[in-house]
Parts: structure tokens; C-alpha cells; sequence
């Protein structure tokens, strides 16, 4: 391996668990000596790449990425970046995709793209906040949040939408711990009588839950087949849209995600 690929190995051994990192336990984890680690860590430094906490000797990640993440954000904004997977992912299913992110508390939505097979579909142009408890966006996304953020949604007026909606709060808890099970929402019926969805969780830089990517098919449509290639064809997309937004999945999700394959 060059040594550029070992020295940006380095910054891969840094985690939300792992935010600051000794020299020692540094060249340990990346299977280096501590003289050949101490080079590349200080070419790193040397560059802004990653900085060293004077009171500690500590090493973590340098200002210089911040700057490379706005700069790579101007350049191919989250909406942007996400637009070609979720196309691809519409084309797949022959459905309606579409992208969800999270805003202020609220589930914003932020694209869509439609698959040109079927001539009746479903549309979202008018859509632009999904509610947590009616939406399968919804539930994948409140399903990572913490429980206070769980608590305050649980809590709040849930408004029937449709006869199927779900507004009992113990209810909808049982259907978030199985979407935290599983790594995928569903729902049918709650927000358009007519409509059935499958969403997964969408994940940031930090391992948390951001936003969520849904399919969106008309419930006569929906056979055992179909939602059994969405699914697959989700979790696909879910990895691509997460890894270009810089994020990584938790691992439990990771791993329900490989079993549904």
C-alpha cells in the first residue's frame, strides 16, 4: 500500500466512539510501528487533516476537513448527490421514489423520481412534510431518533389521515422497535388509502439517522414479488445515498440490512 493510503487509513480509524487518539493506540489499531504511524500522522497534521490536542497529546480530526465537506457540499449538494441513485432506484421498482430529510424536527421532503411503467402512480409534487406516524419515511426515521425525540412525537396530537392510520402511541412503539429490528419501515394505507410504502433510514457522518428513502407503489400493486424487490432494491440504495452523504450505518442496521438481501 502507498503511503498515502496508509496515512488516510489513519483518518478512517476515527469514530464517533473513537473522536481522539493516542499515538500509541493509534499505530496499534492501524497495525504500524509507533515511528513509521508517527511520520504519517505528523504529514497529516502538517496538511490540517488532523490536529493534536495540546493538554492531552491526543490526535483528532483536523479542521481541514470541514473545509473539504462544505467545499464538497457546494459542489454536489446532498439533493444533488442523491438524484442518480434515487432515479435508479424508481427505475428498479418500476415506483415512485423518494428522499426525505430531517429539518428542524420536522421529515422534509426533498426529491422524488417516478418510473415511467405503469401510467397510474403515485405523486408527492404537493407533499412537503411527511408525518412520523402515518409515513413509512416516517416511522424509519423516527425509529433511530432518541427517545426524547420519540417521546415528543409520541406524545403530540396524531391526526387521523386516512381510516388505516395508526395513532395509538403504544402501538406505534411496537412498530418502531421492529423497524429498529429489521433496518426497514412499511406502512400501508396511512397517509393515502391507496398507497403502500417501504422506507429505510438514511445516516450521517456521525451515525445518525438524517433523512430516509422510501417506495411508494399503489397497494393493488403491492404482490409478495414486488415487495420483495423493493426491499432488495432499498437497502441497495439506502447503502449508495448513505455512503455519499459521508455517513455509515450503525452496525445492527448493517447487519439486518445483509440479512434481508
Amino acid at each position: 500500500m502507498s503511503t498515502v493510503g496508509k496515512a488516510l487509513e489513519l483518518l478512517e480509524l476515527f469514530t464517533p466512539a473513537r473522536g481522539q487518539i493516542g499515538l500509541s493506540d493509534l499505530a496499534r489499531l492501524a497495525g504500524l510501528n509507533k515511528a513509521t504511524c508517527f511520520r504519517l500522522v505528523s504529514d497529516l497534521c502538517a496538511h490540517g487533516l488532523v490536529e493534536q490536542i495540546a493538554a492531552s497529546r491526543d490526535y483528532r480530526l483536523g479542521p481541514a476537513l470541514l473545509r473539504l465537506a462544505a467545499l464538497r457540499e457546494a459542489l454536489v449538494p446532498t439533493r444533488t448527490a442523491a438524484l442518480p441513485v434515487l432515479q435508479a432506484l424508481a427505475d428498479a421498482t418500476g415506483e415512485t421514489a423518494h428522499l426525505s430529510i430531517l429539518e428542524g424536527g420536522s421529515l422534509r421532503s426533498l426529491a422524488r423520481a417516478y418510473s415511467a411503467a405503469h401510467a397510474t402512480r403515485v405523486t408527492l409534487e404537493d407533499v412537503s412534510i411527511l408525518p412520523f406516524h402515518a409515513t413509512a419515511s416516517g416511522l424509519a426515521v423516527l425509529a433511530f431518533q432518541d427517545e426524547v425525540a420519540r417521546a415528543a412525537v409520541l406524545a403530540a396530537p396524531l391526526p387521523r389521515l386516512t381510516p388505516q392510520t395508526e395513532t395509538d402511541p403504544a402501538t406505534l412503539r411496537q412498530r418502531l422497535e421492529a423497524v429498529r429490528r429489521s433496518g426497514i419501515a412499511s406502512g400501508t394505507g396511512g397517509f393515502d388509502a391507496e398507497v403502500e410504502s417501504l422506507a429505510v433510514p438514511l445516516f450521517d457522518a456521525l451515525g445518525r439517522c438524517s433523512g430516509g428513502l422510501a417506495v411508494a407503489a399503489m397497494a393493488s400493486r403491492m404482490t409478495p414479488a414486488q415487495q420483495a424487490l423493493i426491499r432488495a432494491e432499498l437497502i441497495r440504495a439506502g447503502r449508495a445515498i448513505t455512503t455519499l452523504w459521508g455517513g455509515t450505518p450503525p452496525a445492527a442496521v448493517s447487519l439486518a440490512w445483509q440479512a434481508a438481501d
